[in-house]
């Protein structure tokens, strides 16, 4: 490096030890303090930086490798326009500001080598600081959870938002955020495109759908803040996703341009809110949508490339100033105009970060050349790079961009597991039963359905528990032939148990649970992807819903079916003309009060799922107090001593005393109780 840039980190360096901690002990620093501590280091390197370097900045881009110099993918990075043939030719050829990870890419793997990704990570920052700009960089994945998650298997896989979202608790969306960031950051990983703030209100949505947290903007914004908070915690960017909105379309952006037609009012009330509350929160990055939204911008052109909407509506309006991301160029909704002209017309548009152009080389020339026609300033340059280098700064990326490998324990943690399979037990929504769930162990059940669905798992999965039965998995659209063959084995069956992967929108799925319909056995539909599948078989006597095909879901569907998961999920999204946001169903027939689960105690004793008449007489005692309180309306003792019952619970669990079963009934009663007096406190 040149001795201006080296004097320029290393006062960076000297800076970051000397500001104040933002711990409980001292004062936290704001944003805007941050900015003016940081701005003379950050205009030093501007200064000493080329015009190439100041482009290069802008651009996050994907190259396929599991090392720097990976000589295994040489010809296909050089086939596929990256700019070189490795990470270290495209980095030095290129300066670019980042780079982002993807499993079709091989930069991880499935399942995950950890040392791998972590290896990659901390060579490809050694060669970027290395580089006359001595600048780190921004690595980056798309980490949401459910459908859009790159590292998986041995890392925490979740259930995904629109599971959140059935839950209803910040608490477990703060987990999530806290376990994928710490996780991400073992990995080097230091920016992720999460959360998707995106307010689903389209059952036909094909690319949000699950990924949204669901139809209620304040809890979007209340899930998609808890995230926010909880990755800043852990030292990664989170980037609010996708700008202005993308929930309400029926077309998905990768391969058309789908238009959001909200009048104004309805923009600000639903699709901008989350983002509003986001930046609220100190959100560090936007990633835009390539939607047109014609009531912000009547030109017909996307968000991404859309003035009106970046620079007057999200820039100056909204008054934020963070980073701007594009999502990916190469995506059909951003190529509206000829490839070369994309780049440069989403950041003249007002963007600071052009991602995952589809060829490196173009992108990269074109922004050079619109700089150096005068189509763009170098002062606009300039303004996007403070930011970026602002927000390496901030993060520490200056002080030291390596990963320590004893950081790997963090990775896939027993705990970090447990958290997994707890909040995709408490999503598991039970929708419908016409008195067909739970099953009982002498029925025997046919469980059927597209393979990506699961059906063979979740047949393994009861079976484990006793239950009897046989499995036949489809394709995703059934033919007749697999339906034919279904319907035989139905006939052996007292149950039919359907896995089913979007059915509202694929006509296969639909004709396949008719015909099992027609036998006359009972039809229990688990949906595995999005809930809105019962529209189009509204009367099979039993609909679970689990927002997830993944393992983790499977595995909590299976113990709701068996009955030892008491369902505690509610509907996040309404399903039209059947039911509301926020319907649900449970296995207790007791009242929801602290009378009913006396009464409840009383029946999980008779099961023998309670250990000990001391355990049954302290659980009583505590519930005749509550119930006291409750006479008396007094609201706010009621949510205390339920939550000092929840503890006991745990406490009685974690020692034996408790089994799973009643653990899980029992707690799920009385954290509704607990809602439902918090809610006239």
């Amino acid at each position: 490096m040149k001795l201006r840039r080296i004097i320029a980190f290393l006062s960076a360096a000297l800076l970051f030890l000397t500001l104040p901690l933002t711990s409980s002990f001292g004062p936290k620093v704001s944003a805007a303090d941050k900015q003016d501590e940081h701005e003379d280091e950050i205009n030093a390197i501007i200064d000493d930086m080329t015009l190439e370097e100041k482009i290069g900045q802008l651009f996050i881009v994907h190259v396929y490798g599991q090392t720097p110099t990976d000589p295994a993918y040489e010809a296909i990075n050089l086939r596929n326009n990256r700019g070189g043939k490795n990470f270290e030719e495209v980095i030095e050829n290129y300066h670019v500001g980042g780079v982002i990870y993807f499993n079709w890419t091989d930069n991880i793997g499935t399942p995950l080598d950890a040392e791998q990704v972590q290896d990659l990570s901390n060579g490809i920052q050694e060669i970027a600081v290395e580089q006359d700009s001595g600048i780190p960089l921004f690595i980056s994945t798309d980490q949401e959870g459910g459908i859009v998650q790159r590292v998986t298997d041995p890392a925490t896989v979740f259930p995904g938002n629109m599971a959140l979202g059935a839950t209803r608790s910040e608490e477990f969306a703060s987990l999530t955020g806290n376990i994928i960031g710490k996780e991400l950051n073992s990995l080097g990983v230091n920016m992720n495109f999460a959360p998707t703030v995106d307010v689903n209100l389209n059952p036909a949505n094909p690319v949000i759908g699950i990924r949204s947290f669901g139809e209620d903007p304040d809890l979007v914004s209340r899930l998609g803040v808890s995230q926010i908070n909880a990755f800043k915690e852990e030292n990664v960017i989170a980037s609010a996703k996708h700008f202005p909105g993308h929930g309400d379309t029926d077309v998905d952006s990768h391969y058309g341009l789908p238009v959001i037609d909200h009048d104004l009012e309805t923009l600000h009330e639903v699709d901008l809110k989350p983002f509003k509350e986001a930046i609220d929160a100190g959100v560090e990055s936007i990633m835009t949508g390539h939607i047109v939204v014609p009531a912000l911008d009547d030109s017909g052109l996307p968000a991404t490339l859309s003035k009106p909407i970046i620079t007057d509506l999200l820039r100056e309006e909204m008054g934020y100033d963070g980073l701007i991301i594009t999502d990916s160029l190469g995506m059909s909704g951003a190529n509206v105009v000829p490839p070369e002209r994309v780049p440069v017309e989403a950041f003249k548009a007002g963007v600071d970060i052009l991602l995952n152009p589809p060829d490196v080389e173009v992108a990269y020339t074109s922004m050079l050349e619109a700089v150096q026609s005068g189509e763009i300033s170098e002062e606009r340059v300039e303004e996007s790079v403070y930011r970026i280098l602002r927000a390496k700064m901030e993060n520490g990326l200056f002080q030291g961009a390596q990963t320590s490998p004893d950081k790997l324990e963090n990775i896939g943690t027993e705990e970090n597991l447990n958290a997994a399979d707890r909040i995709a037990e408490k999503s598991i929504t039970l929708v419908k039963n016409d008195d067909v769930l739970p099953l009982q162990q002498d029925e025997e059940v046919l469980i059927t359905g597209p393979s990506v669905a699961k059906p063979a798992l979740l047949f393994q999965l009861l079976e484990e528990k006793g239950f009897v039965g046989s499995s036949y998995a489809t394709g995703t659209s059934p033919t007749d032939s697999q339906m034919e063959q279904a319907v035989a084995q139905a006939e052996e069956a007292d149950k039919i148990i359907v896995t089913s992967y979007t059915a509202n929108t694929n006509a296969k799925q639909q004709e396949f649970v008719e015909a099992l319909q027609q036998t006359g056995k009972p039809v229990i539909v688990s949906a595995h992807r999005n809930p809105y599948d019962v529209m189009v078989f509204p009367e099979v006597e039993g609909y679970v819903t689990a927002y997830s095909y993944l393992d983790v879901s499977v595995n909590a569907v299976a113990g709701v079916l068996a009955g030892d998961v008491n369902p505690y999920g509610k509907l996040p999204v309404t399903i039209p003309d059947l039911y509301d946001i926020g319907h649900s169903l449970d296995y207790t027939t007791t009242p929801l009060s602290a009378e009913g689960m006396q009464q409840l105690v009383e029946d999980l004793a008779q099961q023998e799922e309670i250990n000990g008449d001391q355990t049954v007489r302290a659980l009583t005692r505590h519930l005749d107090a509550i119930e006291r309180f409750e006479e008396r309306g007094l609201a706010d003792k009621v949510v205390k001593h339920l939550e000092s019952f929840q503890e006991l619970l745990t406490h009685f669990h974690e020692n034996d005393l408790l089994t799973d079963k009643a653990y899980s009934y029992l707690e799920t009663e009385s954290l509704k109780l607990n809602e439902t007096w918090a809610n006239q406190e």
